[in-house]
């Protein structure tokens, strides 16, 4: 299966979840290393840019093409997250669920639902449990960022 993740030109080949780690997120704990990604490029591009002020947004990003094997991936059910999984800002609950599941589940995927369209999901990866070759980027996209969708 193939996921997509977006970030700034420097970080599009790094898949240590470093980011995430110094800064959290809706499903990590600041320290709690992770990849956010995405079913699609524009369910990457929306997560991104809802969640990046205009005045830091580059004008080129570039989309991370990363196949992961199915069978690494948890499903996680909308009724097993936390009632307010999707407030926002982000609760600690969500931040605390996803860390514990980052960290203990026996699946180093995580398949959660998008905040901004619920019936898609993002799929969490725990960099510190996937064996080298068990996920790879096949392919590195530049993306011109449309300004409109901030405006």
């Amino acid at each position: 299966m193939l996921v997509y993740r977006i970030a700034k030109e420097q970080y599009a080949n790094d898949l240590s979840g470093y980011g995430a780690k110094l800064f959290g997120g809706r499903w990590n704990l600041t320290g709690t290393p992770c990849l956010y990604t995405s079913q699609s490029r524009a369910l990457a591009l929306l997560e991104y840019s809802v969640n990046v002020n205009i005045e830091f947004m580059p004008l080129k990003l570039f989309f991370s093409i990363i196949e992961i094997k199915d069978d690494l991936i948890e499903f996680i059910d909308k009724n097993d997250l936390p009632t307010n999984w999707s407030s926002i800002p982000s609760s600690s609950s969500t931040k605390i669920f996803g860390s514990e599941k980052l960290n203990n589940s026996g699946y180093p995927i995580l398949r959660l639902p998008s905040v901004i369209i619920p019936n898609e999901y993002n799929f969490i990866i725990n960099p510190l449990k996937i064996d080298s070759g068990a996920i790879k980027i096949t392919s590195i996209e530049e993306c011109e960022f449309d300004f409109r969708i901030k405006k």
